[in-house]
């Protein structure tokens, strides 16, 4: 069959083979990186107090490690631009991952903090290049539909870690043992990495020139400033899983010891829903955005009720959500930004993405202590604000139409 196609259609055909392999091999590093560190997320707390800190040192430490995570996505993206060391980048940040297990080793909660805080610097490092990567296969693949599969992949670590280590201390009472089966993820990890930078060395050569996109050369576009915006309100009107969980659990909605097994459906949701929503952005384009702010609206509705079966839908949306932010948003800045700052871009969104999320847990948490129906009329004009910056955004952006799909 390859004799019968020409030259450059089978170099295209090749092209977007080794594409979706990319996008495959990253979405299993990226879910295997998952089950090691998405696990230390859901058990960081405890196991710090289990080690002597108090309360005041674990908010100091989850927070310190969110703001560092998110900041330095700034500093990396330009770094990672400036160098074009994208695979170096990567490998730094996934093998930070491996300070996880060995949280095993260590009997003070200080050391215990480091390695968290460590763990977090490197999901700042690597985000910016892996994402880089991802956005030159998904070129080929359609953007939508090839972070979907990323997400997709990524979620299923997301959900089956904890579980998995929930069983092992359920089974043995020692939080030693549960750090010790991660080293085989981690080390797992760090495989398929390298498998993944032996199969395309130069992740460049799979995205074709695009002189539309790439000739503002080293200057980002105006549009990206709106959807830095779009991005900053839709996010911060986004309610926080933690807070509304706190709803659910001082209600006595659900039950504490339910909580864990929610997120899990949520991650479940997040990952079955980002197939959707890329296929949609994929046909649609930049349009698919707007089901971010229009999806987002009822959460708090539906979340800080007090109905069992609205939460339950609350959960199933905020997964949806999720799934959106994932794939739409993360497709967007590929396709609004050319090769040469795109890493800085992704530095950027990342660093807005952060700081919508501390102000919508700031926000809202202070709301909720005086009055439900100010956390209502705060993601309403959060929303609608989004919506004004997306109109906006896309007059800004002639080009904000679908890609063909290959």
């Amino acid at each position: 069959m390859k004799q019968n196609l020409p030259p450059d259609s089978m170099k295209e055909a090749q092209r977007r083979s080794l594409s979706w392999q990319l996008i495959f091999i990253l979405g299993l590093v990226s879910a295997l990186g998952d089950v090691t560190y998405e696990t230390a997320r859901g058990v960081s707390g405890p196991y710090l107090l289990f080690l002597g800190a108090s309360a005041a040192a674990v908010g100091l430490v989850s927070g310190l490690g969110e703001f560092i995570g998110y900041a330095l996505r700034l500093v990396s993206g330009y770094l990672v631009d400036r160098t074009r060391a994208y695979w170096a980048a990567t490998f730094i940040g996934y093998g930070l991952i491996l300070c996880i297990p060995l949280l095993a080793f260590v009997n003070r909660w200080e050391l215990a903090a480091l390695l968290l805080i460590l763990e977090r610097i490197g999901k700042a490092v690597r985000s910016p290049a892996r994402d880089t990567i991802l956005s030159h296969a998904t070129a080929q693949t359609g953007r939508g539909r090839g972070f979907a599969l990323h997400e997709f992949l990524d979620q299923i670590g997301a959900v089956a870690g904890p579980v998995l280590f929930g069983v092992i201390f359920a089974v043995r009472q020692s939080y030693r043992d549960g750090f010790n089966l991660l080293w085989l993820p981690g080390l797992l990890m760090m495989g398929a990495l390298l498998l993944a930078r032996v199969r395309v060395p130069v992740p460049e050569i799979l995205e074709k020139e695009r002189p539309e996109a790439d000739a503002a050369g080293k200057r980002l576009p105006g549009a990206f400033l709106w959807y830095g915006i779009f991005t900053l309100f839709s996010v911060a009107g986004f309610a926080t899983f933690a807070l509304l969980s706190f709803h659910w659990t001082a209600r006595e909605i659900f039950p504490a010891g339910r909580i864990a097994f929610l997120y899990a459906l949520a991650m479940g949701v997040d990952a079955v829903a980002a197939l959707v929503v890329g296929r949609i952005y994929d046909k649609i384009g930049l349009k698919g955005m707007l089901l971010i702010p229009l999806l987002t609206l009822p959460v708090p509705f539906l979340g800080f009720s007090g109905s069992a079966t609205l939460a339950l839908a609350c959960v199933v949306l905020w997964g949806v959500v999720m799934a959106a932010h994932e794939t739409v948003m993360r497709a967007a800045v590929a396709d609004m930004v050319g090769k040469a700052r795109r890493a800085s871009a992704y530095g950027i969104f990342n660093t807005l993405y952060g700081a919508a999320w501390f102000v919508s847990g700031a926000v809202m948490g202070f709301l909720y202590e005086r009055t439900l129906a100010g956390i209502f009329i705060f993601v309403v004009a959060a929303e609608f604000l989004s919506l004004a910056a997306f109109a906006i955004l896309y007059r800004t952006l002639p080009a904000s139409k679908p890609q063909p799909e290959p």
